[in-house]
């Protein structure tokens, strides 16, 4: 009894968070996440603090505040519009808040973030597909092949997901997890898409507070059960390149793609997470062979 508790606070307060990520730019009221969660305003605060370790307002205003962050450094976006989308009405008020969580004022920061890049653009190319919507822009890489980035719009998908908080390199057990709740439900059976939902920049977000979600697409209806949720993924414009090689050099490639990549196609990101779609798996292959597709939110 007490195990099947726990569980269905889990679910209850994982339910939260993910209406919180999908619904940051409205006004959270305890009251309404309460429901989301199906407590009673008063229990519902001391739960989630109890389970996620801050606040329901520390919560929210730490990620708008990384949000913040992240446009900063990728966007032109004036930083009077960056603090009002923050849910800042006075730019002091946000300029005392940002400078208080990442020791710095949002000017000196989206300073020290863009460091200039130089590019050779006799080695660049642009070629669009007959749909209009693919696109390849080749950038030259320093005693290598080019990185081929294209365009895409995905469709939305389902997806049964273990969220893991933490540092990236220590999602190994949430996903062994995963796989042992799938495998009792009968859903390891055909083609499988691993798929990783990246919320967070380790640059950003301390460590012991990143987020990522380790996600199985599936087809057939479930129910969230414990730590094991189900959301949609939602679609849109995606600028996807592959990854061939360690996990652990993924910030390389995030870091061409966001610096070199996207201050010269004419995009901007848009507030969602990245994804990663594993084309292979560490089990079977070489860590020099793998194979990772990242796909970066566009507006």
């Amino acid at each position: 009894m007490k195990q099947t508790t726990e569980r269905d606070y889990q679910t209850r307060i994982l339910r939260v968070l993910v209406h919180v990520q999908t619904h940051l730019d409205e006004v959270l009221s305890l009251e309404e996440l309460a429901q989301v969660a199906h407590f009673s305003p008063f229990h519902f605060h001391r739960v989630f603090r109890g389970l996620v370790g801050e606040s329901v307002k520390e919560h929210v205003r730490r990620l708008r505040l990384e949000r913040a962050a992240q446009r900063l450094r990728f966007s032109e976006e004036s930083a009077t519009s960056i603090a009002f989308g923050a849910g800042y009405e006075a730019h002091e008020a946000f300029t005392r808040a940002f400078r208080a969580m990442f020791g710095c004022s949002p000017s000196q920061f989206r300073a020290r973030k863009r460091a200039p890049v130089t590019l050779k653009s006799s080695a660049s190319g642009v070629h669009f597909a007959p749909d209009g919507r693919s696109l390849t822009y080749q950038l030259p890489e320093p005693g290598g092949l080019p990185m081929n980035v294209r365009i895409e719009k995905r469709p939305a998908q389902r997806v049964v997901f273990m969220r893991h908080v933490g540092p990236y390199d220590q999602v190994g057990g949430t996903w062994q997890r995963l796989f042992a709740f799938a495998g009792s439900r009968g859903l390891l059976r055909g083609p499988l898409t691993m798929m990783g939902v990246v919320h967070d920049d380790p640059e950003v977000t301390p460590p012991d507070k990143v987020r990522y979600d380790a996600c199985l697409v599936v087809d057939s209806p479930l129910q969230p059960e414990g730590d094991v949720g189900v959301q949609e993924i939602g679609g849109g414009d995606y600028a996807i390149v592959t990854h061939q090689g360690p996990y652990q050099k993924l910030g390389e490639t995030y870091a061409r793609l966001c610096g070199e990549w996207l201050p010269r196609s004419g995009r901007e990101l848009r507030s969602a997470p990245s994804l990663e779609i594993y084309r292979n798996s560490p089990m079977n292959t070489a860590p020099d062979d793998l194979l990772t597709d990242v796909y970066l939110p566009l507006e």
